[in-house]
């Protein structure tokens, strides 16, 4: 029977684990972007729109980017209609996740390997999608009907199959804004961008939080409240998530950026901070709603990843690709974490690399589901083929490959 205490326990540590493990390395990626996107005046964009044929390569080296921050880049550019479908895919099949982060410390050889057959196969199946379709419009046809008949018109967005913004006049939609009484630098108006700007220092201290977590190798933080490494983890944790939450519910509202999701062109440096900001702060609230219903899950229905590495054989790499369908990355760090412990084979990593979408998948959910579920569908395919084929014909498919000492 599970305990009122330890409900609690899962609920701190999930909103502390969640923007130091996540959200602070979500924040410079974006911030990385959006400031490019700033300077080059929007060019970088225009370059992708102009140049289709490169989209689904630049889609890979995006998702390659450890963490998600690259891959949560890429979906606002698909919602507005200026990066293909295939290359969503492309983008989701790469995305190494903050699992990388333990492999590329723990394992660099089995990186290098894994995540290059993820970019290849994100490549190939994305220039696959965009030049044959493979199936989407039939998918598109399928979702339609169930937003008809069941989803109340909740999955009533372009279709995927084609290259039209995801959902009309998306960029019309975000010109208004509810608050704009609130925006007159009044007290509320203040109080927000004072807040964004505490937002940022509190990212920046947990990046250095979350570096230092993993140089140690990923291990059990106490809830700490001192002048050490837990402390920087705890306070940084905790009180990045409530600003989060009050910069996606209450702060974007006030200070300009109502629209989360949405890809722009920046007036000046700060704008492109705050839209960064307000871009991460939508992830958190994803990403810990996300981990409190895996850390709950767990505890309640006595799940057990660490079963997984009991697979043996054919279904280990299928047993890979199945978790990478989980959105979020704290599943799939564990799952490298048995990695790295030689629990699990070279097949299953691949596989399971291939197949997760990390918490890019997050923003395409918030605002196209239908999209999502597809784009997860067909991130799965090329996790099951490649895995499999790894199982039987790479000379190095045992366990331990590549992993250090």
């Amino acid at each position: 029977m599970i305990t009122v205490q330890e409900l609690t326990d899962i609920f701190i540590f999930s909103v502390r684990d969640g923007f130091v493990q996540v959200s602070a390395f979500v924040a410079i990626t974006v911030l990385l972007f959006s400031y490019i996107q700033y300077q080059s005046g929007g060019r970088l964009v225009r370059f992708l729109e102009k140049n289709k044929h490169l989209q689904p390569l630049a889609g890979a080296l995006l998702g390659l980017t450890p963490g998600c921050g690259g891959a949560i880049i890429a979906m606002p550019l698909y919602v507005r209609g200026s990066i293909s479908f295939g290359t969503v895919v492309a983008t989701l099949t790469a995305t190494a996740g903050d699992s990388a982060f333990v492999i590329l410390t723990q394992a660099p050889v089995a990186a290098l390997y894994a995540y290059g057959l993820a970019a290849l196969a994100g490549i190939l199946f994305g220039y696959a999608i965009d030049y044959w379709g493979l199936g989407t419009g039939r998918l598109d046809r399928a979702f339609q009907q169930i937003g008809d008949s069941v989803m109340n018109g909740s999955f009533k967005t372009t279709n995927v199959s084609n290259d039209k913004p995801s959902i009309p006049n998306i960029d019309r939609s975000c010109d208004h804004d509810t608050s704009t009484n609130l925006r007159k630098g009044g007290f509320w108006h203040k109080v927000s961008h004072a807040i964004h700007i505490a937002w940022w220092g509190l990212a920046i201290a947990g990046l250095i939080a979350g570096i230092e977590y993993l140089r140690r190798g990923a291990p059990e933080v106490p809830l700490a409240f001192g002048l050490d490494f837990p402390t920087l983890f705890t306070v940084a944790g905790l009180l990045g998530t409530t600003l989060s939450f009050y910069l996606y519910i209450v702060g974007r509202r006030i200070i300009g950026e109502e629209c989360s999701g949405r890809m722009r062109n920046f007036s000046n440096t700060y704008a492109a901070f705050k839209h960064a900001a307000m871009e991460t702060s939508m992830v958190t609230v994803w990403v810990i709603v996300a981990y409190l219903i895996y850390e709950y899950s767990i505890v309640i229905f006595s799940l057990n990843i660490g079963a997984l590495a009991t697979a043996v054989g054919i279904w280990a790499p299928i047993a890979g690709a199945a978790l990478g369908i989980v959105p979020g990355c704290g599943p799939q760090i564990i799952f490298a974490t048995l990695y790295a412990s030689n629990q699990i084979p070279f097949s299953a990593l691949v596989a399971n690399a291939i197949s997760q979408d990390g918490d890019a998948l997050f923003p395409l959910m918030a605002i196209d589901m239908k999209a999502a579920i597809i784009a997860t569908i067909y991130t799965t395919i090329p996790a099951l083929i490649v895995g499999v084929l790894i199982y039987y014909f790479w000379p190095y498919a045992s366990m331990g490959f590549g992993v250090l000492g």
